[in-house]
């Protein structure tokens, strides 16, 4: 159990732990966008050739496209987590603090790094500050104005933003000065559905970027990485209609929970936190149901789950909250 409350999308775990669930198993632990990207328009890759430079610069751009920025202060990485947990080996200032709670990867990026509360960002004026926007689990978003303020005012600010594809008005990339103290991480798996593939990247001052090239080498990131990225990030159509999608399914999802009489907080589309004092509870009749969400040692109370994504899935959820 210890596991499902550490990560999501353990459904391996799960089946073990409630052999008599339906299948198949409705994964509601995560935040990854259940209506992935088409893969299927994307060549074959070529796996027996190492990926260009060229290719890996084009697939750069392409993002930079979508982020709002320059090409020269993006970087491709093999998942924003490996760049969070490299984050070290840039030698920002201390002290560093990150917000908590947030990801457990934030506590474990820089040794020595201390929790701060949310509520007291604005106090920061040296060091670093380590945060996500929008945070996980709570979904908890600033705008970028209060950000970038803590940045100007003389602190680094490191930016997850791993959930604001699907809200690109939250994110600072788009207004970031040349000499602000900024690093953005952005995940390419959870807002295109494809974690698998191992893409992130980051978003930093160039010579940041330098430094965390040097530290990746020359092939830092996969044939299959570079093909799935490029094509889906140029896929403006996809990448708009997602963005509807993603904000109508949350919206729906709160009507749902609404009429269960379970209290929503938060402001990300891509999964709602539920406030509940049998949140245990209504973990287990949900694992036994075949619908994994997620709880936390730390919060009790809390439980999380993912936008779903069809009718079907909808309607499996409502049937399980109404059989308590």
């Amino acid at each position: 159990m210890n596991a499902l409350r550490i990560h999501g999308g353990r459904i391996d775990l799960a089946a073990m732990l409630y052999p008599d669930a339906p299948r198949p198993w409705l994964d509601l632990s995560t935040g990854i966008n259940p209506c992935a990207w088409p893969t299927g328009t994307v060549p074959i890759v070529d796996l027996h050739s190492l990926p260009s430079p060229a290719a890996i610069a084009d697939l750069e751009t392409a993002a930079a496209a979508v982020f709002g920025t320059t090409v020269d202060r993006v970087v491709a990485l093999p998942g924003s987590e490996l760049g969070l947990r490299t984050l070290a080996t840039l030698d920002l200032p201390g002290p560093v603090r990150f917000v908590a709670p947030s990801y457990a990867t934030h506590a474990e990026a820089i040794d020595g790094a201390v929790p701060i509360t949310r509520n007291a960002i604005d106090t920061v004026e040296d060091g670093t500050l380590l945060l996500a926007n929008p945070n996980n689990p709570d979904g908890h978003c600033d705008t970028p104005q209060r950000l970038l303020t803590i940045a100007r005012a003389g602190a680094w600010l490191v930016v997850d933003e791993a959930f604001a594809d699907a809200t690109p008005e939250s994110s600072i990339v788009p207004l970031l000065r040349p000499d602000d103290r900024a690093i953005v991480f952005r995940s390419y798996g959870k807002f295109f559905g494809l974690p698998g593939v191992r893409l992130g990247f980051m978003i930093a001052p160039p010579e940041h970027v330098a430094a965390m090239r040097k530290r990746l080498g020359s092939w830092p990131i996969s044939a299959h990485a570079v093909a799935y990225g490029t094509a889906a990030y140029r896929d403006t159509a996809w990448i708009a209609a997602a963005r509807l999608s993603i904000v109508d399914r949350a919206a729906r999802l709160d009507a749902l929970l609404s009429r269960h009489d379970l209290r929503v907080r938060g402001d990300c589309g891509s999964f709602r936190l539920v406030e509940r004092d049998a949140a245990p509870a209504l973990f287990e009749r949900l694992a036994q149901a075949g619908i994994l969400t997620r709880t936390f040692d730390h919060a009790p109370h809390w439980l999380r789950m993912g936008v779903p994504g069809n009718d079907a899935a909808f309607a499996r959820l409502e049937r399980a909250l109404g059989s308590g």
